[in-house]
Formats: structure tokens, C-alpha cells, sequence
């Protein structure tokens, strides 16, 4: 959500990419269409991929969400090459329409110490994807902006706020309750609370616990 106004901000307009990969906290499939409507995308696309086929995380197979708090390794919910395969879905969307900029909102400050969200990753993605496409063969190669990769939470929360954005739009947990609550303990939830708590900014989720 902050990543798209940050784009619209600076001039884009921006087509929204939505991947529904099999992944447990499906909520934030239904925020992303919010997300999208309530600040006029120029489209948005949902793309079906089913990452359970392959498991490995506790988001795609049954394996417990970890609720003890952020450790120092990288945690089940780690999802196998996750973002990898989005910014290569990505790339291809963007070259079949013509488009020359790509924006993820990878973040490498505040987070569960995933591999893949990474400055060098995205770094060796952009020649990767210059290397193997043709707009990139041609001269006219993607560019990957992630404009929240050295934010913390904190400043994450600050700019949500700055975009007059509503919080509670956004969906983050990887465990919802059944009344459709964010669990508040996974990771994910714990980062978020941590940053609108640092940023002295009300966060309106609705949490569990």
C-alpha cells in the first residue's frame, strides 16, 4: 500500500499485481483489491500460482506459524524463493505492457531475515532481468525501485500516515483468527505493532492479541 502511493507520488501510474500463491493468510488478498480501489489504481491484475505444491514454508504447508517473537534465523514462514518467482512474474507483466519500472516493497531493516528482500538480491535481479528479456537486450531495461528497503518499521509507519493512508486497509499477519483478526503474535505482526509503537502513530489494526 505505502509502496504504490510512494510510486503515485512520484508521477507513475501505477497496475497492481496481486499473486495468490496458496498462501494461509488469504485476507491479504481481499486487502489488496481495497488497497487498489481506494487509491485508483490504473488497474489490477490477480494471478493464480500454487506455491503448496512445493510446502517448505509454514505460510504453504501445515507447519505452526512461529508465536514466540523474531529470532535470529531465518524463520519457517520463509516462503522458497518467494520473491524471486514474483519479480520474475513481474518482469514478464511489465515487459508484455510496456512498462519500464518495477516497484516491491522488499523491506531489509525491520524484518524477518528473509534472503530474498535483500539490496543485493534486488541488485542481481535487475541484471538478471536485463540480461533476459528483450527489452533489456534492446536497450530498455526494467527498474527495479524499492523505495522501503532501508526504512525501518517506524519510518514505514510515519510515511503511511504522511500519504494520509489508512492503516487497517493493509494486511500483514500470516495467521489470521477466524473472525478475520490479525493474530498479533507472528512475526509479521510483532514488526508492525513494533513500528507504529516506535512511531508514535496509532496503528488501527485490529488485533487478536
Amino acid at each position: 500500500m505505502v509502496t504504490a502511493a510512494i510510486a503515485q507520488e512520484r508521477g507513475f501510474g501505477v497496475h497492481a499485481l496481486t499473486i495468490d500463491y496458496g498462501q494461509r493468510h488469504k485476507l491479504e488478498l481481499e486487502a489488496a483489491k481495497k488497497i487498489a480501489s481506494r487509491l485508483e489504481l490504473e488497474s489490477h491484475m490477480d494471478l493464480a500460482l500454487d506455491l503448496r505444491a512445493f510446502g517448505g514454508s509454514a505460510l504453504t504447508s501445515e507447519i505452526d506459524v512461529p508465536k514466540s517473537g523474531v529470532g535470529d534465523a531465518i524463520p519457517v514462514t520463509y516462503v522458497p524463493a518467494r520473491n524471486l518467482v514474483f519479480l520474475a512474474l513481474t518482469t514478464a507483466c511489465a515487459e508484455a505492457t510496456g512498462s519500464q519500472d518495477v516497484f516491491i516493497g522488499v523491506n531489509a531493516l525491520d524484518y524477518s531475515g528473509y534472503p530474498d528482500c535483500r539490496p543485493e538480491f534486488i541488485e542481481s535481479f535487475t541484471e538478471t532481468a536485463r540480461l533476459g528479456t528483450k527489452a533489456g537486450v534492446e536497450g530498455s531495461a526494467l527498474t527495479i525501485h524499492a523505495p522501503l528497503q532501508h526504512m525501518t518499521k517506524a519510518d514505514i509507519a510515519r510515511e503511511c500516515y504522511r500519504l494520509g493512508l489508512e492503516p487497517s486497509l493493509s494486511w500483514s499477519c500470516y495467521d489470521p483468527v477466524a473472525n478475520a483478526q490479525a493474530c498479533g503474535l507472528c512475526d509479521s505482526c510483532r514488526l508492525r505493532k513494533k513500528g507504529f509503537e516506535e512511531a508514535g502513530v496509532q496503528d488501527s489494526t485490529d488485533y487478536a492479541a
